[in-house]
């Protein structure tokens, strides 16, 4: 359990395992995990806000967004109701985007404190419950639209889903069009886009097992779904980022032995693991550097230092 969790007292620190000899190259011997902060119900969707030295993640089921602060390491509640917020992001003036479950919308907040709808319905039908959400370079904003929020009066509020749970959207960042860009994805859940952003990474989180799914992208259009990492029965993949190299840092868990964060290459090798006391839900990159991995799992925020950076649009 997290209570008596202790971070290591000892270099390099047994949590942090190479699966492959390449993963030594992102792992700083001298780093160990530190737990952050511990008394969330179920923590996800974090961000990095470089500009104020600080990160924000959400606690769905307490309806709210909290704030860890880097330079005193206080927390603090930065939003609440939140209307059950998940994923959150920032777009490229810098702007954080949030998912919201209960609210079925995706938002923008201005820097005037302003909140801009994004996104709310297709077709005339409400939303579901965006979960995670990732923006391009040439600004459009790309989301999963789950039902997992309309499941139970716990992530969000019970009720009929109008959309299929299959679909993930593009908002244009320029006209604010929404598109379908795929409507294959059994519960599609985190995404991210690799480096060069002609890879469209997304976890399946409904097929059985979990799979994580790549797609081609070419502009607004995504092709050639295919199967990039087939789990295993007992791994839960979650929310992820794709690091500078192309490795995906990928929320895992559900189990002792598979809680924490598992690292892929490119090509789809498993070659890093840190372990956590809880399932990890999602993660991201931050710092002065973008080198320090926040972790948002069950109960906790943890916190890495490694050796690579993240990729931008995360």
């Amino acid at each position: 359990m997290a209570e008596g969790w202790k971070p290591s007292e000892r270099y390099p620190d047994p949590a942090i395992v190479a699966l492959d000899p390449s993963f030594r190259k992102y792992h700083l011997p001298l780093s160990a995990v530190e737990r952050l902060w511990h008394g969330s119900r179920w923590g996800e969707g974090p961000v990095w806000i470089g500009d104020l030295r600080c990160l924000l993640w959400s606690d769905i089921p307490n309806n709210r967004v909290l704030k860890w602060e880097e330079e005193t390491g206080a927390v603090s509640v930065w939003r609440k109701p939140s209307n059950n917020a998940n994923g959150h992001t920032r777009d490229r003036r810098g702007r954080i985007i949030a998912c919201e479950h209960a609210g079925r919308r995706v938002v923008r907040f201005e820097p005037d404190g302003a909140i801009t709808v994004l996104a709310e319905s297709f077709q005339g039908k409400r939303l579901n419950s965006p979960n995670d959400v990732v923006v391009k370079s040439d600004g459009s904003i790309w989301f999963t639209d789950p039902p997992f929020g309309l499941y139970a009066f716990y992530e969000g509020i019970k009720t009929d889903p109008e959309l299929p749970h299959t679909n993930i959207y593009r908002i244009d960042g320029g006209s604010g069009e929404i598109t379908l860009v795929a409507d294959d994805v059994n519960h599609p859940n985190g995404l991210a886009f690799s480096p060069d952003e002609r890879i469209l990474y997304v976890i399946e989180s409904r097929s059985e097992p979990r799979n994580i799914l790549a797609y081609d992208v070419d502009g607004a259009r995504l092709s050639r779904r295919r199967v990039f990492i087939a789990c295993k029965p007992q791994e839960t993949p979650d929310g992820f980022r794709v690091d500078v190299d192309g490795n995906l840092w990928c929320g895992w868990g559900m189990t002792a032995e598979y809680d924490g964060v598992r690292v892929f290459n490119s090509t789809g090798v498993p070659i890093g693991h840190i372990h956590l006391p809880e399932r990890c839900a999602n993660l991201c990159f931050g710092g002065r550097n973008r080198n320090r991995l926040f972790m948002s799992a069950a109960q906790s925020l943890f916190a890495l230092y490694v050796n690579t950076q993240g990729a931008p649009g995360g």
